[in-house]
Formats: structure tokens, sequence, C-alpha cells
């Protein structure tokens, strides 16, 4: 019996250092949800200005209650990703975030084609995605950017919008703290 299914795939081999990467943010008291609603907006108008390496940006709503939405993105490589991070608007955004989550939590899970995953969790207090079964431990020292999460080799593309010592006052190195 013939199926009347229509299975297809893709073809990545154009895409070797593809990233897919999934972003949430939650809306953990009231006042989350003017900055839920605030971000929403600039998320759609920095993802159609298509900066190079973005290949598709799609919106995700996770729950309706409590608040809980974000995006899938694809990326052409890390290096792409990791710029477009540290520049404007972008810095600006993660740097106003990281002194003040305005009632939200945020994460980040990326997935690398040449293997290999990395993730951030800030102020969630709902297990999500790799923290649902997975060990969590501080964002500190080796484990600070995503760049040293992923032990990747290579410069920086640029300098963080915060360092860990502009961060926390201190830097965190196997195990022990520098001031």
């Amino acid at each position: 019996m013939k199926s009347e299914v229509t299975r297809q795939t893709v073809d990545l081999s154009g895409y070797p250092d593809l990233i897919v990467i999934y972003l949430g943010m939650k809306v953990n008291a009231l006042t989350g949800l003017k900055t839920l609603i605030g971000f929403g907006p600039k998320i759609a108008r920095s993802a159609e200005e298509q900066p190079d390496g973005l290949l598709l940006h799609e919106s995700i709503i996770y729950s309706l209650f409590p608040p809980h939405v974000g995006m899938r993105q694809y990326w052409r490589d890390f290096d792409s990703l990791e710029k477009w991070t540290r520049s404007e608007p972008h810095r600006i955004w993660w740097q106003q975030f990281l002194k003040n989550t305005g009632g939200t939590g945020f994460w980040h899970e990326a997935y690398f084609a040449r293997g290999g995953m990395e993730a951030i969790y800030i102020e969630m207090d709902l297990k999500v995605g790799l923290t649902a079964f997975a060990p969590v431990v501080p964002a500190r020292g080796a484990m600070f950017s995503a760049r040293r999460r992923m032990e990747m080799n290579g410069e920086e593309a640029s300098v963080a919008p915060l360092s860990e010592i502009e961060l926390y006052g201190s830097v965190e190195s196997k195990g022990q703290t520098r001031r």
C-alpha cells in the first residue's frame, strides 16, 4: 500500500557551523509584564534588520500563565552570533537586564551543529529545558561566557557587555574568588 504522507528533510551541508538557539523570558513579578511587553517590539525590530549571520528568527509562546515567551533563532556560526550579542542594541539591553531584570527571568540554550551545547539561566524560578534534568551550577569563572562554556578557542569577537568583575565584583577561577 502506497503512503500518502510526504516525507522531507533538509540538506544542512551548506551550514556546517549552524547554531540553533532557543531563548525565553518569563514574568516573575507583576512589574515583569511591562518589561516583557517592552522587549517584544525591540526584538522584532532587531530581527527585521537581519543582522549578519541570522538565518531565521521565530517567536514562541511557552505559556500564558505565567507569561513566558521567547524565540528560536538559527545563526550561520558562533562568530556572527557573538558579534551581534556584543554590538548595539543587544549589548545595551544585556547590560541593563543584568543590572535589573525588571521582574522577569531569562534563559537561552544554544545547540551547535558541530557538537555541544551551552546555556544560561537568569532569575529563572521554573525548571526549563536542560535545568529540568541536569545539575545547575553558577555561571562564574569558566562558565561565565558562552565561548568559555563551549571551551572554544579563539578570541572573543569584542569585549563582553559586562565583565565578571563588573557584574559580581570578583572573578571566580577554579573555585577561588579574586577581587
